[in-house]
C-alpha cells in the first residue's frame, strides 16, 4: 500500500507562524528542520532550558489570532505576516529579535495573559508537544471526514502539522503506531496520536475562532485525537510528491 506526501510545514516559532516546503532533509531523532526552533516563554514559564511542555509558551489554544501568523525563513531571518499587523523580520539570535516580537505580537494577542519574557531557543530534540524529536504526520482524508462532520471546509493549517498525506482512508494513520514509514530516503517511526487543543478552532485566515474542532471529534468519534507523531530513525531527503509506504 502507498500513499503521496502532499504537504510539507514547518513552524519556526513555536505557535507564532506556518511555513509551507517544498522539500527538506530530515535527520535521526531530530524535529523537521527549524520546526518550532524557537519559542516565547510566557511570564511564569519554566526558564530552566531543555524541552518544556507547551503550557510555558505563547500559542494559538491562549491566543487564537495567533493562528493566522504566516512565516517564511530565508537566511536565518525569521519572516513574519498577520493580516492585521504590518509585516516583521527579525534575526532571532540577536538581541533585538525579542523586543521587536513582542512590540508586534502586542496587538494580536490577548492582554489578559501573561505577557511573553524570552525567545528561547529549542533544545536539539525541538519544541514540539510530544516530550521527544517529533515530525507529526497527517491525512488530509481524516480532514475531510471532519469538515463533512462539522458541515464546513477546514484549512490544514488548523492542526499545524508537518507532513500530510494523501490516498489513506479516513483515520487510517492510527493504524500505523509501530510502524515503519518509508517517505523518500528516510524512515520514519510511527509513536502515538496526537491529542488536540483548543488552537484547532481556530481559521488560519482571520485567526478568530470559528469551529468547534474538539466537541466535533469528541461527538463523531470519540476522542480529541488528530494526526500521529513520528521518530526520524534513518536520515534523508523528502519532497512533495513522494511516495510514502509502510517499510
Amino acid at each position: 500500500m502507498a500513499w503521496t506526501l502532499a504537504n510539507i510545514w514547518r513552524h519556526p516559532i513555536k505557535g507564532i507562524g506556518a511555513e509551507p516546503l517544498g522539500a527538506t532533509t530530515l535527520l535521526p531523532d531530530r524535529p523537521l528542520p527549524l520546526d518550532r526552533a524557537w519559542a516565547v516563554r510566557e511570564a511564569g514559564g519554566d526558564d530552566g532550558g531543555g524541552w518544556r511542555a507547551c503550557r510555558n509558551f505563547l500559542r494559538g489554544a491562549k491566543g487564537p489570532s495567533l493562528m493566522a501568523v504566516a512565516a517564511r525563513v530565508d537566511q536565518g531571518v525569521i519572516h513574519l505576516s498577520h493580516p492585521d499587523r504590518p509585516d516583521l523580520a527579525i534575526d532571532p539570535a540577536s538581541d533585538a529579535a525579542a523586543p521587536a516580537l513582542f512590540a508586534w505580537l502586542a496587538p494580536i494577542y490577548p492582554p489578559d495573559r501573561p505577557a511573553p519574557v524570552s525567545l528561547d531557543r529549542a533544545p536539539d530534540q525541538g519544541l514540539t508537544d510530544a516530550p521527544f524529536a517529533s515530525v507529526s504526520v497527517l491525512n488530509h482524508a481524516s480532514l475531510r471526514a471532519l469538515s463533512q462532520k462539522l458541515g464546513q471546509p477546514l484549512d490544514a493549517r488548523r492542526f499545524r502539522g508537518n507532513l500530510w498525506l494523501d490516498g489513506m482512508a479516513p483515520w487510517e494513520e492510527f493504524d500505523l503506531p509501530g510502524q515503519t514509514l518509508a517517505i523518500g530516503t528516510a524512515r520514519l517511526e510511527v509513536i502515538e496520536p496526537i491529542t488536540r487543543c483548543r488552537a484547532t478552532e481556530a481559521n488560519p485566515a482571520t485567526g478568530r475562532r470559528d469551529a468547534p474542532t474538539l466537541q466535533t471529534l469528541q461527538d463523531g468519534w470519540g476522542h480529541t485525537d488528530f494526526g500521529v507523531y513520528a521518530r526520524v530513525i534513518i536520515g534523508g531527503d523528502i519532497a512533495i510528491g513522494n511516495q510514502v509506504t509502510c517499510a
